[in-house]
């Protein structure tokens, strides 16, 4: 994971992020780089625009989680669920439903 943080800092900094540079920064944060590891981080991010990634990923952020509901609206939504439970019970059973199925097979 540090690789990808260290190709990540170095597009942040606007540096070329090749293998000196990428050697570089995990020197510097106290890691004993792998020039394979190195070699296949470069190599998967060949033709890959960071900036235009990240942008990207921005856009698809997850939306805000929905404020947690009152105390007041806690007692009106019990009332809800339960309407909702009684009209969900007054469908179609499943004789009729086993019913209609019938009519399309003749």
């Amino acid at each position: 994971m540090e690789y990808v943080y260290g190709a990540l800092l170095l597009n942040a900094a606007g540096k070329p992020i090749d293998e000196k540079g990428l050697t570089g920064v995990l020197t510097a944060a106290g890691v004993q780089p792998d020039a394979a590891r190195v070699k296949a981080l470069l190599a998967s991010l060949e033709g890959v625009n960071l900036t235009e990634v990240l942008a990207k990923a921005e856009t698809f952020s997850a939306p805000a989680p929905a404020a947690a509901p009152s105390a007041s609206d806690k007692k009106e939504g019990k009332g809800e669920k339960k309407e909702e439970e009684k009209k969900e019970e007054k469908g179609v059973s499943e004789e009729e439903a086993a019913e209609g199925l019938s009519a399309l097979f003749g």
